[in-house]
């Protein structure tokens, strides 16, 4: 089985430079692919090239991960290009040709059908639109040419040390040692094609809160930028770290608020007061049928009435944050405290902005404020420090009081624009997988808590 408790097995389909060779393993009982175990939860390609180098003494890079190997009972696979053997004594692997390999000599057939489903989609220097850029058996001589010659001015060379996190035919994520500082090469594909074309908007207008760039390959939707030093605010439960962190966020989106239309027009979500009642309809709609379609209880299913009322207080609570006239601007709905990196010098950066948005900015702290308090726990005293660094530079745009009763109303919207504000609930074939569907159902409740919260506070204001 490739499942084993917190861990996954895959074998590994090692193809040399032309795609004519492959490593492979021999027993009496014929040829093997070289398996890695991994822990189940962690980044595929970086725990299999590490374990590749580890285990069998090959560094290699991951191209992508055979779709049909999650079938259940199913061998996993995962195709990667051999770059260099660390220890030819260590080697436990011996180089066939694809070409003499048959069903008869492997001891599992259904590693030779993925040997075959691989060698049509693996090819040395030909790719198309459909099937990706990442799957050419040559990319990566062609990225690290790239790089060489991107950063040839500055005087910096590769190392041959790199760290790649993501692998598929569209995405990839690596980070290169290089004589100097290191650098992140990141490109993306569907659905998150938005974020090449915002990460250029981004880092043009808003420099000083993004890592240094250094060149764009408009043709793979990628970019190369230098790392960004200092502290990873997911690393430290340091209050001063997080305050200043808040702080810097409010200043970003009051520097954004010229700049909302740019910012749309290079893919940004539209969560306007007018888009996100346009969307409360059709939203309850599909969580309506995720209702109904819900099999365990608890947690209790809420009724048609019961949903037609959360929308009734999520389009009251739009509107009264609009009659506030705080301005929309830039905003991230994965604000986790991954996405944001402090030096010493104060700086902050933010980083993944495939989903940025446009819209009131106190969602985005909403969601930077929940993710500190699974981190530090419900530490009011603590909240409230945070929440007053964030509200500081606000303070010359409107008053305290005004503030106040935005950020009241924040909550509520902000749990409704992450749910709605993305598109991905409109495709039904996603709700097939139940964690989503579960996950979505488990949202909106979350919405009606806040919304008999908010109600509760109206109610004992008026008392």
């Amino acid at each position: 089985m490739s499942e084993r408790g917190d861990h996954s097995t895959f074998r590994v389909l090692v193809f040399g430079a032309d795609g004519a060779e492959i490593l492979l393993t021999r027993s009496h009982a014929g040829v093997q692919l070289p398996e890695v175990t991994i822990p189940r939860w962690e980044r595929l390609a970086e725990n299999v090239t590490a374990e590749m180098k580890r285990s069998w003494g090959e560094v290699v890079v991951c191209l992508f991960e055979l779709e049909s190997s999650s079938d259940a009972g199913k061998s996993r696979y995962v195709a990667a290009r051999h770059l260099r053997t660390c220890d030819a004594a260590f080697s436990l692997l011996q180089w066939m040709t694809v070409t003499d390999l048959s069903d008869g000599v492997f001891t599992d057939p259904d590693d030779c059908r993925a040997l075959r489903e691989c060698a049509t989609k693996c090819r040395p220097s030909i790719s198309t639109a459909e099937s990706g850029p990442f799957v050419r058996l040559n990319w990566f001589e062609e990225l690290c040419g790239w790089i060489s010659q991107s950063t040839a001015a500055r005087r910096l060379y590769l190392t041959g040390d790199f760290r790649q996190l993501n692998a598929s035919p569209t995405f990839s994520l690596i980070r290169f040692e290089t004589n100097g500082p290191a650098l992140w090469f990141k490109a993306v594909g569907q659905p998150n094609e938005r974020e090449f074309p915002i990460t250029l908007e981004f880092v043009k207008t808003f420099p000083s809160y993004a890592p240094e760039f250094v060149a764009a390959r408009p043709d793979w939707k990628g970019w190369l930028t230098f790392e960004a030093e200092g502290t990873n605010l997911a690393e430290t439960a340091d209050l001063s770290l997080w305050t200043n962190a808040a702080a810097a966020l409010a200043k970003l989106q009051i520097a954004s608020i010229d700049r909302c239309k740019p910012l749309l027009e290079s893919g940004a979500h539209d969560l306007s007061p007018v888009t996100l009642n346009r969307t409360v309809s059709p939203f309850l709609a599909v969580i309506a049928r995720l209702m109904r379609e819900q099999t365990k209880i608890p947690p209790p299913v809420m009724s048609a009435e019961g949903l037609a009322l959360l929308g009734e207080r999520i389009r009251e609570a739009v509107s009264t944050l609009k009659q506030l006239e705080i301005p929309d601007t830039l905003g991230h709905l994965d604000l986790n405290p991954g996405n944001i990196i402090l030096s010493a010098q104060d700086r902050c950066v933010f980083l993944d902005w495939a989903e940025a948005y446009v819209g009131h900015p106190f969602y985005s702290f909403e969601y930077l404020l929940e993710h500190f308090r699974r981190l530090a726990g419900h530490d009011l005293v603590a909240e409230k420090t945070l929440t007053a660094a964030y509200l500081g530079p606000w303070m010359e745009m409107a008053s305290r009081n005004l503030l106040m009763e935005a950020m009241a109303l924040a909550p509520l919207v902000a749990a409704f624009a992450y749910g709605a504000g993305p598109d991905a609930w409109r495709r039904p074939e996603r709700f097939r997988d139940p964690k989503i569907a579960g996950y979505l159902r488990s949202l909106v409740r979350r919405m009606d808590r806040e919304a008999n919260q908010l109600c509760e506070r109206s109610t004992s204001c008026l008392s």
